[in-house]
């Protein structure tokens, strides 16, 4: 790794004080996605953290479908699909050849991205840092927050003290977000709830070699009489990531592992890292005091078996960040910063609720879950492989890969505007060949689906387009042949707004009500396109 990556960087004047449009605290991957896409939206950002260096463990392992698309979009996509494993299907085994369920192909056509990619997070934090460094903003490693002053009701106006290798730090920044863990230093300082339960189980994951019955580009559950486990392929002679529930008391490294081997089977040469801990399914009490916020691990912690966390924190970390630069150009009004709670926390929600619970009964150990383990296991081995290939499939395969997430445009229980009404409003547009190179702007841009000219409306002369995209219907759930339409694209790639084109022009009235409610104002109307 480019040494640029580690600086520290020059310490201020005791007297002096660092200014930046945003400090992020922490460099995980949810930080390190933050401070990226603050470099390429034009904000100044600090990312700081205490820990020497990028995590040299593998910890959280997959990136689901929507990341990539995200990684895409920061042009970082092509080292993952080349360091990555790639895996589409999951075998359901236990002392057979197994049956497979391929959920990569239930999500084929809907992402350009189908199927899980199996890319440590120790290299995510790397390509990150490293492409963070080259854009002369490096992470400030060594670098811990010690406090921040803030005042809760106003929008922004940050001032926090860091401790460096060369003594304190003074920064004054407009916004802070806390990207620090599950532990997280800045939600303890704003005093909010972290609301949940710990399992009672204890979770172990263990990378191991020479691992015997997996299957390349697969994962692999394993079923036993007092455990059920995942096996995720990290690539060639048996590489494998086991992840499973033990039990109640927190196991060492041998005991946990002779477990995994009499009751799941498991057949390994070598062991590299094993870890226990106890898992938590939590949610901070809101992600936003002022101009503070809460992503990641910091706002949620759930279950890692779904491999659903750190997409999760990269998705809050993209969607946040956006919304704080086109407050910062002008673009929206302050008020509209309510809306990353009002999105992402719902996201969070449901992931604790459907993936906790479901793996929750499945894996937690003992007896007294067998018989709900066993019959798990047989009716998934008949319907996981058929639900996959019915219509059915393709929601669970858009659930899993993350990009079947919708945000509600206007608060639950109003009625739905016009411009809200299509099933493309608050879903994201699927990235494609005609579209892809615009989406990489991240821009707020108007796109024309059905139509092959349109009159640009009176929207901000920031937004761009119109752009022509004819082979979005599936993308944005409404069917082919439909009536031609604008719809506005924010920056994150979801769909704002979407007004019907009559002779080629939108409604005027419908668009400014749209651009109202993003906390926006019209401009000047543009010539046909």
């Amino acid at each position: 790794m480019d040494d640029a990556a580690h600086t520290t960087g020059p310490a201020p004047s005791p007297d002096a004080a660092l200014t930046t449009d945003l400090l992020v605290v922490g460099a995980g991957p949810t930080g390190l996605m933050a401070g990226l896409v603050a470099r390429r939206r034009g904000l100044s950002g600090l990312v700081v953290d205490p820990k020497p260096g990028p995590t040299r463990e593998s910890r959280a392992i997959v990136v689901q479908s929507r990341s990539m698309e995200i990684l895409d979009q920061l042009g970082l996509v092509a080292p993952v699909l080349e360091g990555a494993q790639a895996a589409g299907r999951i075998r359901i085994r236990q002392g057979g050849p197994g049956v497979g369920a391929d959920f990569a192909a239930a999500q084929q056509g809907d992402t350009p991205f189908p199927g899980a990619r199996v890319f440590e997070q120790s290299r995510t934090e790397r390509l990150l840092a490293d492409a963070l460094a080259a854009e002369g903003t490096p992470v400030r490693y060594g670098h811990g927050l010690v406090s921040f002053t803030a005042d809760p009701s106003a929008d922004d106006g940050v001032e926090a003290l860091l401790e460096g290798p060369e003594g304190p730090v003074r920064v004054r920044a407009r916004w802070l977000i806390g990207a620090d863990g599950a532990s997280s230093p800045v939600r303890h300082q704003l005093g909010l709830p972290f609301e949940g339960v710990t399992d009672e189980a204890t979770f172990c994951v263990a990378d191991l070699h020479g691992v015997r019955g997996i299957e390349t580009g697969a994962l692999t559950a394993r079923f036993g009489r007092q455990r059920f486990a995942i096996l995720f392929p990290l690539g060639e002679g048996g590489h494998a990531r086991l992840i499973w529930l033990h039990g109640g008391a927190e196991p060492d490294q041998e005991e946990a592992l002779a477990g995994a081997r009499e009751d799941l089977g498991i057949r390994y040469a070598r062991v590299d890292w094993f870890s226990a801990y106890r898992v938590h399914h939590r949610i901070a009490s809101r992600f936003r005091q002022g101009p503070v916020f809460l992503a990641g691990d910091a706002a949620h912690v759930h279950s890692p078996v779904g491999g659903q966390g750190m997409n999760t924190g990269l998705q809050d970390a993209h969607h946040l960040v956006n919304l704080l630069a086109d407050v910062a150009s002008g673009l929206r009004e302050p008020g509209q910063l309510e809306r990353y709670e009002a999105e992402r926390r719902p996201v969070a929600l449901a992931l604790v609720r459907i993936v906790d619970r479901a793996f929750g009964v499945i894996a937690r150990p003992g007896r007294g879950t067998a018989f709900v383990r066993r019959r798990a296991r047989d009716l998934l081995a008949v319907l996981a492989p058929r639900l996959l290939a019915s219509p059915v499939g393709r929601r669970l395969g858009g659930w899993l890969g993350q990009y079947r997430i919708h945000y509600h445009p206007v608060p639950e229980g109003e009625p739905l505007p016009r411009w809200a009404r299509d099933r493309a409003v608050g879903r994201r547009l699927l990235p494609t060949d005609a579209n892809r190179e615009a989406l990489r702007a991240m821009s707020w841009q108007l796109h024309v689906v059905g139509a092959d000219e349109a009159m640009r409306p009176q929207v901000p002369a920031a937004m761009e387009g119109p752009f022509f995209d004819a082979a979005t219907d599936r993308g944005t759930g409404s069917a082919p042949g439909a009536d031609a339409r604008m719809l506005l694209v924010r920056p994150d790639g979801f769909v704002a707004a979407s007004w019907p084109l009559h002779a080629g022009a939108a409604a005027a009235s419908e668009v400014a009500d749209a651009l109202r409610a993003y906390g926006m104002t019209p401009g000047p109307a543009g010539p046909s396109a």
